[in-house]
């Protein structure tokens, strides 16, 4: 049995969280958690009212550590209690993860020095600022490091993890239970293939989000160093 926590913060992606829990939960050798602060509900970026199964207080060791992205990832950041929790999970987790933006939370608590690493196409110029190397890919592997791009990624993320992890008939029954057959209405789900109009609007609705995290990212880094605590 492989137990799974995944981080749920106020203002998470709730995509980013409900994708890879309902994968993992489908898969018979799984136990999935989801962890924060407290147990009380919190709300996702979106509006979706979730509730934490259990504390930092009383988080077991868990096989799998997961880090998904979303608005709210601007404050945990600098946050030491979340960072802590991570660095302590990742001493002794089979996998340490992430999907979206959530890569940076791991950047911040310096688990991605010189490792292959991924994350929304929004922000995989920031990866290098915590020492990782930037890979443009749906999910990336480097040893105990997994990681998935742009929130819909982490149903591909959880997958390929279940396919590591139990081989990959176990992972594509998961799949079909799950009609995981994508045939999107537009091939506009990445910036290379989308509008250039498409690309400029979604950047100028998020230049102030990005600038804060730019700032909070590079505080981050030096924190790493010793610097700026």
């Amino acid at each position: 049995m492989f137990h799974v926590g995944i981080l749920a913060f106020p203002k998470a992606q709730q995509l980013d969280i409900t994708g890879p829990f309902e994968v993992f939960s489908t898969w018979p050798e799984a136990r999935v958690d989801l962890v924060w602060k407290t147990t009380e509900p919190l709300v996702c970026s979106t509006g979706l009212w979730l509730r934490p199964t259990v504390a930092f207080k009383d988080s077991p060791r868990f096989d799998i550590i997961c880090v998904p992205g979303g608005r709210g990832v601007n404050p945990l950041l600098l946050d030491d209690e979340v960072l802590d929790f991570l660095r302590a999970q990742a001493l002794t987790a089979k996998f340490v993860t992430s999907v979206c933006t959530g890569a940076l939370v791991l950047g911040a608590a310096g688990l991605l020095l010189g490792k292959r690493a991924t994350t929304h196409w929004s922000c995989v110029d920031l990866l290098p600022v915590f020492g990782a190397i930037p890979i443009r890919e749906r999910v990336v592997f480097d040893g105990r490091l997994a990681t998935g791009g742009g929130v819909t990624a982490g149903i591909d993320f959880a997958l390929a993890l279940i396919g590591e992890l139990a081989g990959d008939e176990a992972a594509m029954a998961i799949q079909l239970h799950l009609e995981y057959a994508p045939k999107p209405p537009f091939d506009a789900g990445d910036p290379s293939r989308a509008p250039p109009a498409v690309v400029e609007a979604y950047r100028e609705r998020g230049r102030e989000l990005r600038a804060e995290r730019e700032s909070l990212v590079a505080r981050a880094a030096r924190r790493l160093g010793g610097a700026d605590r």
